[in-house]
C-alpha cells in the first residue's frame, strides 16, 4: 500500500508537467495559426490597395469583379466592393457605401456600426440582419476628383468557421475580441458581436499580460483558472494574449479543457501499468469477497423491495377505485337535480319559443349522453369538456339569462387537444353555481381562459351565507385524480373578490408508476 501511494504520487507529479507543457504549447500554436491569418487579413487589404492604384475608372469594375470571383473559391470568403461619390461631399459611411460594402442592395437601416479608431488601416464592424460584418476600407482620389472608397468586408460567422479548420486537431477552442470587448469570433455564433465582459466571467485586469515566460514581449500572456462559458460546468485554463495587427487591437482567448499527456509518454505508461496490474488485482479480490459477503443481503433486500412496489401498487388501485367512487357520486348528484330543473325550462319553452325548446332538448341529450359514457381513465381532451361546458351553461342560462354571465377565452388553440380530468370544468362551474350568489343586482361572472400549460376558471366571490355539507367534494376529487396522476400544480384561492381555479394538463403515459 506505501508503494502504491509513492508511485501514484509520482505518476501525478510526472503528469501535471507534462499537462501544463502540454498545455502551453497548445496555447502558442493556436494562437499562431489565429495570428498568421489576422495578418494574412492585413496584407490582403495592402494587396487590394496596390490593385487600386494601378487601375483605373474604366475597368475598375472588371478587375474587382475578378477579385471576388477569385475570392469564391478561397476557404476565408470575403467580398471586395468599391463606390465612387463626387468630391464636395463626405459620404463616409453612407447607406448606399454600406450596401455595396455587404454586398446588400438598398439597404435602409442596420441595427449597429462600430467603428475602429487609431488602426493604420480603417475599418468598422456592421451589425445589419443580426449578421455581423468586418468591413476594412480605404478611399482613393480619382483623376476627375471624385473620392473612390473600396475595401473587403469578412462576414464573421465565416470567419468563425473558417477559424474551425485552422488547428482543428488541438483539444482547446479560442474566440478573439477587441480592445473594447466586441467579440469577433466564438464558437457559440450567439456570442459574436457581443461584449465579453457581459457573457464570461473575464475581468478588464485579466487583458494585462502578466505572466512572462522569456525575454520578449510577444511571449507576454496572462493564464488563470475559470469556467467555460461555452461548456457549462466545466473548468478551463484560460490564456489571454494581445494581438495587434494593421487592421486590429484586439486579444486572443485560448480556453484549454483537458490536460492530456504528450510528452515522456513512456515513464507515465510504466507507472500507469504497474498501478493499473496492482489495482486490478486488488479489485478482483475485493469484489469476490464482497460478492460473498453481500449476496445474501442483496437477495433480501431485493426482495424487500419487490414486497414493498407490490403494496405500493395495490395501495393506487385502491386510491384509483375510491376515486372512481367519488367521480360516480358526482355524477349521481348530477342527474336527477339537473334533470329536474331542466324538464321544468323545457316545459316552460316549448309554450314560448319552439325553436328554442328544440335546442334546449338537443343539449340536454349530448349532456346527458356524455355523462352516461365516461372516457377510459377519467381524463378528456378540453375541447371536448369545453363543448360539454358550453352545452351546460346554455341550459342554465335558459334560467338564470341574467344572473349568469359565462366567458370563455381561448389563449392556445394547441392545449385544445390536451387532457384534463373528466368534468372537471363542470364540478368547478357547479361549484360556483351552487356556493355564490347570483342575481339580477349582482350577477354571477364565470370566465374560462385556456392557456398553453393550465386552465384558469375565475368567478367573482359571493359565497351565500349557508354553507352545504358536501361544499368541497367536487374539489377533492379533482384534488385526488391529479395525485393520481402524479400532477402537483391544481389549486384554488381566493383573490381580488374572484374564487380562482387552476386546472393543469393530464398527460397520461401508459404504463406509469402511480405516485405513493
Amino acid at each position: 500500500m506505501f508503494a502504491l501511494v509513492i508511485l501514484s504520487f509520482l505518476i501525478n507529479k510526472e503528469s501535471q508537467k507534462n499537462n501544463d507543457e502540454f498545455v502551453k504549447k497548445s496555447f502558442l500554436r493556436k494562437y499562431e495559426a489565429v495570428e498568421f491569418e489576422f495578418k494574412n487579413i492585413e496584407e490582403y487589404q495592402e494587396v487590394l490597395k496596390k490593385v487600386v492604384k494601378k487601375t483605373n475608372e474604366k475597368n475598375v469594375a472588371d478587375h474587382f469583379l475578378v477579385l471576388n470571383e477569385l475570392n469564391s473559391n478561397r476557404k476565408l470568403i470575403r467580398h471586395d466592393w468599391f463606390s465612387i461619390h463626387p468630391p464636395e461631399a463626405n459620404h463616409f459611411p453612407d447607406k448606399s457605401i454600406l450596401s455595396k460594402a455587404i454586398n446588400q442592395p438598398n439597404i435602409k437601416e442596420f441595427q449597429s456600426i462600430y467603428i475602429t479608431k487609431n488602426q493604420q488601416i480603417d475599418n468598422f464592424l456592421l451589425n445589419y440582419k443580426d449578421t455581423l460584418y468586418w468591413v476594412n476600407y480605404d478611399s482613393i482620389k480619382l483623376s476627375d476628383g471624385q473620392n473612390m472608397y473600396y475595401g473587403s468586408t469578412i462576414n464573421l460567422f465565416d470567419l468563425y468557421n473558417f477559424f474551425t479548420t485552422v488547428d482543428a486537431t488541438s483539444s482547446n477552442y479560442m474566440y478573439v475580441f477587441n480592445k473594447d470587448g466586441i467579440c469577433i469570433t466564438h464558437p457559440n455564433e450567439q456570442f459574436i458581436g457581443k461584449n465579453v465582459f457581459d457573457f464570461t466571467d473575464i475581468q478588464p485586469n485579466d487583458t494585462i499580460t502578466s505572466t512572462i515566460n522569456s525575454n520578449f514581449s510577444q511571449d507576454l500572456y496572462t493564464l488563470n483558472d475559470a469556467s467555460s462559458e461555452f461548456i457549462k460546468d466545466t473548468d478551463i485554463k484560460r490564456f489571454i494574449k494581445p494581438l495587434h495587427t494593421k487592421n486590429f487591437d484586439g486579444y486572443i482567448v485560448v480556453n484549454h479543457l483537458s490536460y492530456i499527456i504528450d510528452e515522456n509518454v513512456e515513464r507515465t505508461k510504466f507507472y500507469i501499468g504497474f498501478i493499473f496490474l496492482g489495482t486490478v488485482f486488488l479489485i478482483i479480490i475485493i469484489f469476490l469477497l464482497f460478492n460473498k459477503i453481500t449476496s445474501k443481503t442483496y437477495k433480501e433486500k431485493a426482495f424487500v423491495i419487490e414486497e414493498k412496489n407490490r403494496l405500493l401498487i395495490e395501495n393506487e388501485k385502491i386510491k384509483n377505485a375510491n376515486t372512481l367512487t367519488q367521480l360516480q357520486q358526482l355524477k349521481n348528484q348530477i342527474n336527477p337535480h339537473f334533470l329536474f330543473n331542466s324538464l321544468n325550462s323545457l316545459y316552460m319553452l316549448i309554450g314560448l319559443n319552439k325553436e328554442n325548446a328544440q335546442k334546449f332538448t338537443m343539449n340536454l341529450s349530448k349532456i346527458y349522453r356524455y355523462l352516461i359514457v365516461p372516457p377510459k381513465e377519467n381524463v378528456v381532451l378540453v375541447k371536448k369538456e369545453l363543448d360539454f361546458i358550453a352545452q351546460y351553461m346554455d341550459l342554465h342560462k335558459s334560467r338564470f339569462s341574467e344572473e349568469l354571465i359565462f366567458d370563455l377565452q381561448i389563449e392556445d388553440s394547441k392545449s385544445l387537444e390536451k387532457n384534463i380530468p373528466y368534468l372537471a370544468l363542470q364540478i368547478v362551474v357547479e361549484n360556483a353555481i351552487k356556493h355564490n350568489i347570483a342575481t339580477i343586482d349582482q350577477p354571477l361572472t364565470i370566465n374560462i381562459v385556456v392557456k398553453s400549460d393550465l386552465i384558469i376558471v375565475k368567478n367573482t366571490f359571493q359565497k351565500k351565507n349557508k354553507a352545504t355539507e358536501n361544499e368541497k367534494f367536487g374539489l377533492n376529487y379533482l384534488q385526488k385524480i391529479y395525485h393520481f396522476y402524479q400532477v402537483d400544480n391544481f389549486s384554488t384561492k381566493v383573490e381580488n373578490e374572484e374564487f380562482i381555479c387552476f386546472l393543469p394538463y393530464i398527460e397520461p403515459k401508459y404504463p406509469f408508476t402511480p405516485k405513493n
